[in-house]
């Protein structure tokens, strides 16, 4: 289903910056009413509100803190569109000896932050009239990595969620939008050694904007991911977004 941002309440984890404090900037310039962008430090999101003035209100949230997220939905409660984008990268391989925190880690933030943070905005969505939850997976999702492979994993189960909660989601007339970039210029590329060959971070936020207005369920922002969808999208198409039940 398609859906238009213009006037829209946004709610956006990690917003104060990377892909999170693009996607905030970009969404006011295409029309947005007010972003609550969702920091652990409330004064690091000051930077947009200098900016935006009222447009932006800065929000406390911790993706492993389940009791700020409740906080904070208690107090968003005009959101209509959630864009779960905090998460982290580890450079762990498999037999790293920091292979389990680190998994553990990833998973806590960029599994369990996710699906703690859908649960508590699920019905505030459905009361503003379904609205839309963008999710940011990675190209990491669907292929691994050996030295990212903790991450790799975190994000394969963060999409698979993202399939199962769309069914969900469709019931209740909320657009799903699962993006997967490849190496975006943000400190996280940088630090994962990615800097040579990541892309500008605005391709993200509007391949999410142009996913809305078309009703696409997946979002392939950069060259490097637009690999995987040439190749993938035939198998989305015919198995992921397919209802395989339908007689």
């Amino acid at each position: 289903m398609s859906y238009d941002i213009k006037d829209k309440v946004v709610f956006i984890t990690g917003a104060n910056r990377g892909i999170g404090k693009n996607i905030t900037e970009a969404f006011l310039n295409h029309g947005a009413a007010k972003v609550y962008a969702a920091v652990r430090n409330l004064d690091s999101a000051k930077p947009l509100v200098e900016k935006y003035g009222d447009k932006v209100v800065p929000i406390y949230v911790d993706m492993t803190n389940e009791e700020s997220i409740v906080n904070a939905a208690k107090t968003a409660t005009d959101t209509e569109v959630l864009v779960s984008n905090a998460g982290v990268l580890s450079n762990t391989n498999p037999f790293a000896d920091d292979v389990f925190d680190s998994l553990q880690n990833e998973i806590n933030i960029n599994v369990y932050g996710f699906i703690r943070i859908a649960k508590q905005f699920a019905p505030i969505l459905k009361a503003n009239g379904g609205g839309a939850l963008i999710q940011l997976n990675s190209v990491a999702s669907l292929k691994s990595f050996y030295d990212f492979s903790t991450y790799s994993a975190s994000k394969a189960a963060a999409y698979s969620i993202t399939q199962a909660m769309k069914e969900f989601f469709d019931q209740q007339g909320t657009a799903v939008v699962s993006v997967h970039p490849g190496p975006i210029d943000t400190d996280m590329a940088h630090n994962a050694g990615f800097g040579e060959i990541a892309e500008p971070v605005d391709l993200v936020s509007e391949s999410i904007i142009d996913a809305l207005n078309n009703g696409n369920f997946h979002a392939f922002p950069d060259s490097f991911a637009k690999m995987f969808e040439k190749d993938y999208q035939g198998f989305a198409q015919n198995i992921v977004e397919a209802n395989l039940f339908e007689e």
